[in-house]
């Protein structure tokens, strides 16, 4: 069966009762039909002395454009959590429509591992990611208005772009305005600053606050703009005011999942929000949440910026890799990977314990790997892989959720609960003091390995400029390729020295933290030659039908 065909067979609770699990009574979600609710934000002032419970970080080796199933496995282990016993809960983050109808497709699982109604999540859910954009552009809008109506601010450089939930490159580059023309660019909604802020934000009162935050252009005296000298604050908060607060679903096997905010993780800062999480931490004893892509992406981003940003460390972390992705990372062409070849198994094995690695030495967190597994996979490529990384003292587990959902996560679930009372201290990369070169540099080199980082004349007149505002003292993102440790999409094996080369930073004050864009990065996405958007449609009977 299909993953629509699988979801459709399965009887939903009602999402009150799904809350009453939780023990959420119904006047405190704000129910979207029989399925979806939004949570109160009064419930976590009612948990917040609570002890918290155990955080599992699941993340995963550097992606190919085959998927390696990371959301799926997360579904799966807290399904399994649940099958021996304990008491498990999804923190996730919600998908993109640009992906959706793009090369990726939906991002609610697989399976018998998924989380529903995934129709609704990997379409509109509950208006979350349309508010986001529309919060966004009021702010555009109104730059212009002011502008257009004497610009007493006097307005020389306009630095804040509108956004779209969708892939579309002609977006990239535009003119706006008829009489005051300037060059200008679409970002992808969850590439905005506002979606970071969103997920970011501890409450209603800090989303204001960081909201007001924003710089949004420069005077002619080179002389920063901000949203609050707009007054812009007020109405965007307003149009959030529902979005803020994280929304409840289930899994097919009735596990409850809160799924709130979805930045992506080569573009943004890739995790759910900070209020989901800590919610989350409150309500169960066990709390499987997600980063985005590759562990040198979404799981260095959620160490460095959203466990600063919380006070809070994983348990422990899953790394997720699949015998097609480590081929392929082994020099195996896509087309290859599902055919036996023990040569590029092993060669790409490098990529797998690179990650280790880093989770393990460098940031000093509990690791164990999930072998999500594939029906072409074969015993003798699955034991191959088992048997290297125990010889190497690597806990490892085979995970077969999207066969057998919490079933097929059993194993996995046993060796979580056995490790996560071993909690370690985290090891930041760099210390907030350190300068903006320093940081970029302990992350390209720490982490991705780099020999060196190279700054374009661009970066180092932008970080020179963040340093006069006074934001040297933040968090980094880096925006770079997820296919790579390095900055080069086709240089999968990273083999001998390379260098990480910084083409731009931008700062991010309402978030808290600067962008940094190695290498050749787009905030807007474009569609493939064939997009999912072709395969999706309404049957007969008023269905949706698709790739979802």
């Amino acid at each position: 069966m299909t993953d629509i065909e699988i979801a459709r067979s399965v009887s939903l609770k009602n999402i009150v009762d799904v809350a009453k699990d939780l023990n959420i009574e119904e006047y405190n979600i704000e129910v979207y039909g029989k399925y979806k609710a939004k949570i109160s934000n009064k419930v976590f002032e009612n948990l917040k002395d609570k002890k918290n419970g155990k955080l599992i970080l699941v993340t995963a080796i550097s992606p190919t454009p085959l998927g390696e199933g990371k959301t799926t496995v997360s579904i799966s282990i807290a399904d399994g959590l649940r099958k021996i016993g304990k008491n498990s809960i999804l923190a996730l983050r919600e998908p993109s429509l640009g992906p959706v109808f793009g090369i990726k497709g939906g991002a609610a699982g697989g399976g018998y591992s998924q989380v529903l109604p995934m129709e609704d999540i990997n379409l509109h859910f509950t208006g979350d990611i349309h508010a986001i954009t529309s919060a966004n552009n009021l702010l555009s809008s109104l730059i212009d208005n002011h502008i257009y109506f004497g610009n007493e601010l006097r307005f020389d450089k306009v630095v804040w772009k509108r956004c779209v939930d969708l892939n579309d490159r002609s977006l990239r580059s535009v003119e706006v305005g008829l009489t005051n023309k300037r060059k200008d660019k679409f970002d992808i909604s969850v590439a905005s600053e506002i979606m970071a802020i969103l997920c970011l934000s501890k409450d209603i009162f800090d989303l204001r606050r960081r909201l007001a935050n924003i710089l949004v252009g420069y005077n002619k005296e080179g002389e920063a703009i901000y949203a609050r000298d707009l007054k812009a604050e007020g109405s965007m908060t307003v149009l959030l005011k529902d979005a803020i607060k994280p929304n409840l679903v289930q899994t097919l096997e009735h596990t409850p999942a809160i799924i709130h905010g979805g930045p992506f993780a080569n573009i943004a800062h890739g995790c759910n929000s900070v209020i989901a999480t800590n919610l989350a931490l409150k309500l169960c004893d066990y709390v499987v949440t997600e980063a985005g892509f590759g562990a040198d992406l979404g799981a260095e981003k959620f160490l460095n910026i959203k466990c600063r940003n919380m006070n809070v460390m994983p348990d422990i972390v899953v790394l997720v890799a699949t015998i097609k992705a480590l081929k392929y990372h082994g020099g195996v062409s896509k087309n290859e990977v599902f055919n036996v070849n023990m040569d590029g198994l092993e060669k790409g094995m490098n990529n797998l314990f690179r990650h280790i690695d880093n989770l393990s030495n460098k940031f000093n967190v509990n690791v164990i790997v999930a072998i999500n597994k594939y029906a072409k996979d074969t015993d003798e490529e699955i034991n191959f892989l088992v048997n290297k990384l125990s010889e190497k003292g690597i806990l490892v587990s085979i995970v077969d959720g999207f066969s057998k959902g919490g079933e097929g996560a059993i194993d996995i679930s046993n060796k979580i609960v056995k490790l996560v009372d071993n909690k370690k201290e985290l090891n930041y990369t760099y210390e907030l003091t350190d300068t903006i070169e320093e940081k970029i540099k302990k992350v390209a080199m720490k982490i991705y390995g780099a020999r060196d980082v190279i700054f374009e004349n661009s970066a180092l007149e932008s970080i020179k400029k963040i340093n006069e505002l006074g934001y040297s003292n933040l968090p980094i993102c880096i925006a770079k390729t997820q296919y790579s440790f390095s900055s080069d999409p086709k240089n999968l094996e990273c083999v001998g020295d390379y260098n990480i080369t910084i083409s731009d930073v931008e700062l991010k004050s309402g978030a808290n933290f600067i962008v940094v864009y190695a290498g050749n990065i787009m905030t807007m996405p474009g569609l493939p030659k064939e997009p999912a958007a072709m395969n999706i449609d309404i049957d007969e009977n008023g269905n949706v039908v698709g790739i979802f």
